[in-house]
């Protein structure tokens, strides 16, 4: 409406009153409903060209956007197993510290399976110790065995002796008897050692590998039960949570409500432009924004960063070919925008839908000498424009709670 006024200004009245002064022409006689068009088709072409040309222009280097909104990151409070909560600590809409606990699932098998776990370490204890006494009788065994084999070879080699000297004191049957008396007692000897051996390596490797078995098991149920109790992980305020002892709560199928961080998304908005913005916009655009939450109110922002991808494009790998005229939206050109002074967006809620305008500004590369002559003189023009939307969009902040409360 203001750049149709100013285009009239500028081309129908002056038109109209060169027709009324230097022509003669009076309204209501040779200028009426209907030779108006004739009267006065140079005024009213320039005046649609002029007022098409400004709204491009405007548009073009200070776009608006009903897409603001201040986006904020929510938690799932999950549990890492399946189970049905035992205790709940916290209630809906409170505020939790991180590290603070949320709920605790039933333990009672985990609780069974560290107690096997213990029985299982002593039950190695036990063992070891028996080991040990096992270890201790067959050094006994071995060394009664060597005392009885020294024995019989110190007997075999007396009757060796005697028999060397007269063959008739010793019978060949006493001589044989021996021989196998000594083979028999080197038998043992070999037996008895790898006995001792074998306890030994069950000592040394089965039993401690077995105790390590057992206390990692021990160590695994008690993780399990340590797991079992949900901590809040940042700082933030519980949202529907409505847990009760002896609820059944799955992370896959069932979470137990949503945690939403302190700060999150507070003074940080993501503003959606049309593509045709792309050029203009870039980080340390200003803009302004009006919003629902704080009525009344133009919020001076800055533009931090401009997403180069348009999320209308994102592809993900599926059995089917994609159609390009499947998608329909064209997308968007995301910015990321912060208030350009500190604690003026502090009062507008995370998640408020508002409406902005960007503004173009060229007076760097004017300062800079990047555009001179006639290109800074249109530029310098162009930027003035945007006080067109300044006025619309601090007209929308007045209009903005009538609109909503009288005529939605």
């Amino acid at each position: 409406m203001l750049e149709l006024l100013f285009s009239a200004l500028v081309t129908i009245l002056p038109d109209y009153l060169y027709r009324r002064y230097k022509q003669g022409k009076r309204l209501g006689h040779e200028i009426n409903l209907f030779s108006v068009w004739y009267e006065l088709r140079w005024g009213i072409t320039g005046c649609a060209v002029l007022a098409i040309s400004l709204l491009t222009v405007i548009f073009y280097f200070h776009p608006t956007t009903n897409n603001v909104t201040s986006l904020f990151r929510t938690v799932s409070i999950l549990s890492d197993r399946p189970g049905r909560v035992e205790e709940v600590y916290v209630s809906d809409n409170q505020f939790v510290r991180a590290g603070e606990p949320i709920f605790r699932l039933d333990t009672q098998r985990q609780r069974a399976a560290a107690e096997t776990a213990r029985r299982r370490i002593l039950e190695v204890d036990a063992a070891i110790a028996v080991a040990r006494s096992e270890i201790a009788a067959a050094d006994g065994a071995i060394v009664a065995t060597q005392s009885q084999l020294k024995q019989a070879e110190d007997d075999l080699r007396r009757r060796e002796d005697l028999t060397d000297r007269n063959q008739t004191i010793v019978s060949e049957q006493e001589l044989e008897r021996l021989r196998l008396t000594v083979i028999g007692l080197t038998g043992t000897l070999a037996a008895a050692e790898a006995q001792r051996d074998v306890v030994v390596g069950r000592l040394e490797t089965l039993l401690p590998a077995q105790r390590d078995s057992a206390e990692a098991a021990l160590r695994q149920a008690e993780t399990e039960i340590e797991k079992s109790t949900v901590f809040a992980g940042t700082d933030g305020t519980v949202r529907q949570f409505k847990l009760k002892p002896g609820d059944l709560v799955n992370p896959i199928l069932r979470p137990a409500g949503i945690l939403v961080p302190d700060g999150s998304g507070l003074g940080r908005f993501q503003a959606g432009f049309g593509q045709i913005s792309a050029q203009v916009l870039h980080p340390g655009t200003i803009v302004e924004i009006t919003c629902a939450s704080k009525p009344l109110t133009v919020i001076p922002m800055k533009v931090v960063e401009v997403q180069q991808a348009i999320a209308s494009g994102q592809l993900r790998p599926t059995d089917q070919l994609i159609d390009i005229q499947d998608r329909a939206r064209p997308g968007t050109i995301l910015t990321v925008i912060e208030p350009l002074y500190e604690g003026h967006a502090d009062y507008v809620p995370p998640g408020s839908r508002c409406i902005g305008v960007a503004y173009s500004s060229h007076e760097k590369a004017i300062a800079a000498g990047e555009i001179t002559g006639f290109s800074a003189f249109i530029s310098r023009i162009v930027d003035g424009m945007g006080i067109a939307n300044a006025i619309v969009i601090r007209a929308q902040a007045l209009l903005l709670p009538v609109k909503v409360l009288v005529f939605s």
